[in-house]
């Protein structure tokens, strides 16, 4: 099992959600966006971050993604904005012009990657003298806190633990990253933790309802249909909070 990225009822599940203020505040304490004329967002699945790059300054964004599909669902997304293009390509080999971007941006992408080194070699290529790259993803001691009806994503672990060896594999630590930059090339590396709110829940249902659809959630694609209704049932038992759920990931 495991999420198809390439087919088409999987289009919207990245784009049915907007940036919170938690990442908008976050990020705008690391970067100026006066200086930001170009802005690139690799593994911009449905354009979430896309979008809020040009909201928050970005005069020209580009997002790009290796599913079509995805990227469908992404150019509808953010209709309404033309500063932002989409362009199908691989992280580790773009085919985008070399040192073009002030800022490179890829979020929950590298636990996607089995050559760490390649993709940030293209990173680098890609971005301008001095120009900024944020890396965002889980850590493995991210993935494996407890779950609690903040952090929802603990519960899938806690009723499954076969799925923890294949999270925690699929995630590079802070300091083989750390390294992996510095070997590369970056300089001034920065390693900042973050509890960016996923989204706010007006009831318990509604976030029952969207674990059911496994929306932007490519770990339960690795369940059947049977294990995920165990699941759900699971979390509707483990939280006893019926309205107003804040989910957060760290």
């Amino acid at each position: 099992m495991g999420i198809d990225f390439h087919n088409e009822k999987n289009r919207n599940t990245y784009s049915t959600r907007k940036a919170d203020i938690s990442w908008v505040n976050a990020i705008k304490g690391l970067v100026q966006f006066n200086n930001i004329s170009k802005a690139l967002d690799i593994g911009c699945g449905g354009g979430i971050y896309s979008k809020a790059l040009s909201d928050m300054g970005a005069i020209s964004v580009t997002g790009v993604d290796f599913s079509e599909e995805i990227l469908k669902g992404a150019r509808e997304y953010c209709k309404e904005y033309q500063n932002i293009v989409f362009e199908q390509g691989d992280a580790l080999h773009t085919g985008l012009k070399s040192n073009d971007y002030n800022l490179l941006l890829e979020r929950a992408l590298i636990h996607h990657i089995y050559d760490l080194q390649k993709c940030i070699e293209e990173s680098y290529r890609l971005l301008k003298d001095n120009g900024i790259y944020i890396i965002q993803d889980r850590t493995p001691e991210d993935c494996l806190l407890k779950g609690n009806e903040s952090n929802i994503r603990g519960y899938f672990f806690e009723l499954y633990p076969q799925l923890i060896e294949k999270e925690t594999k699929r995630r590079y630590t802070s300091q083989f990253v750390l390294n992996t930059l510095k070997q590369v090339g970056f300089r001034e590396l920065q390693e900042v933790q973050l509890w960016e709110t996923r989204k706010v829940y007006k009831n318990k249902e509604q976030l029952l309802k969207d674990l059911s659809e496994r929306t932007g959630r490519s770990i339960l694609h690795e369940l059947d249909d049977k294990e995920l209704n165990l699941l759900i049932n699971y979390i509707d038992e483990s939280i006893s909070t019926e309205n107003n759920l804040i989910e957060k990931d760290r």
